[in-house]
């Protein structure tokens, strides 16, 4: 039996949607340990996935993809997450299943090769990359003339981007914050590629202005531990770029929670790809419980809620054998 446990991943911002050098997309963000997707796999007759979720499509995709013909699987879900919630689900559920039936029929393929055969990666790399090396992560697009468009991984078949950048992240503490049940659908699929459509291209200069933050503000902040940096950072790019417009789009609860968070202590915070979840830092564990009670407060009151303390994942998904 092989086990896959991965993380999830704050989508901090695309950086490129205006593509006039040539390269689009490209992304900024963070692997954290919770919420999770945690599977155990064994060799089947049939493909078979065992436990209730909105996630079992996928996986059982990724799974007849990645199956020696005739071959099947039957994966078990032991954990899972929300999709279409801004936490990257999807890519980790069809990874953590590719990764199961490559370790159990010995197929060799690499982190990558498997993304490109679930068809993950295609507008941000940020979630491959969390499955394979976790930590802090700046991915750097795709060629426009090979895209062709702006568009959502889902609407794209493009391989993911290089990683320029991949750095442990601090141990920070991360307040996340997820709406409740009724909130839990961020844009996705045909709706999704119709906001790439409508907002895109972004103008140049905000496009730069985002650029000019993560390089020069965002990645130094890493290496130094710059907490303070970091967060100023992450505040400025929800007022920037496809970020600003992807809040934009967000019920006025979700944009007043980034404020609460904001307002409230935290070093920096946001929303994380489409939302709604929505995210803070800061380097005292008693602050994190602050804004998690003051976080919670908030939803109890409107839109409701759960809310977590967790940690970046530097390490990328565990795989291993029982």
């Amino acid at each position: 039996m092989i086990r896959v446990k991965s993380p999830s991943r704050i989508h901090m911002g695309l950086i490129d949607m205006n593509a006039e050098l040539g390269r689009v997309d490209g992304g900024v963000g963070i692997s954290i340990d919770h919420p999770h997707v945690a599977i155990s796999a064994e060799i089947a007759d049939e493909i078979e996935i065992i436990g209730k979720s909105l996630l079992s499509p996928r996986m059982e995709a990724a799974a007849r993809v990645l199956l020696p013909e005739g071959q099947g699987v039957r994966v078990t879900i032991e954990e899972d997450m929300s999709p279409h919630v801004g936490c990257g689900s999807g890519t980790q559920a069809a990874l953590s299943v590719a990764a199961a039936v490559n370790r159990l029929y010995d197929l060799g393929l690499s982190v990558r090769e498997m993304a490109i055969a679930v068809e993950r990666g295609g507008t941000s790399g940020i979630g491959v990359a969390s499955f394979e090396k976790g930590g802090f992560i700046v991915d750097g697009g795709h060629k426009f003339a090979e895209k062709g468009s702006f568009s959502p991984s889902s609407a794209s078949k493009t391989p993911p981007g290089p990683v320029l950048f991949r750095e442990d992240f601090p141990d920070w503490e991360i307040v996340v914050a997820l709406p409740g049940e009724d909130m839990h659908i961020g844009a996705h699929d045909a709706q999704e590629v119709d906001i790439f459509r409508k907002e895109c291209p972004i103008p140049l200069h905000e496009v730069q202005a985002v650029a000019h933050i993560v390089l020069m503000k965002m990645m130094p902040a890493i290496i130094e531990k710059d907490i303070e940096s970091f967060g100023q950072a992450t505040n400025r790019l929800q007022t920037l770029g496809f970020k600003q417009r992807e809040i934009r789009l967000q019920h006025q609860a979700v944009r007043d929670l980034i404020e609460l968070l904001q307002d409230s202590g935290a070093y920096g915070a946001g929303m994380s790809s489409f939302g709604p979840v929505v995210y803070a830092f800061t380097d005292n564990p008693e602050d994190a419980a602050y804004l998690k009670e003051d976080a919670q407060a908030f939803l109890d009151s409107t839109i409701g809620g759960n809310v977590i303390i967790t940690r970046a994942n530097n390490t990328g998904a565990s795989i291993w054998e029982e």
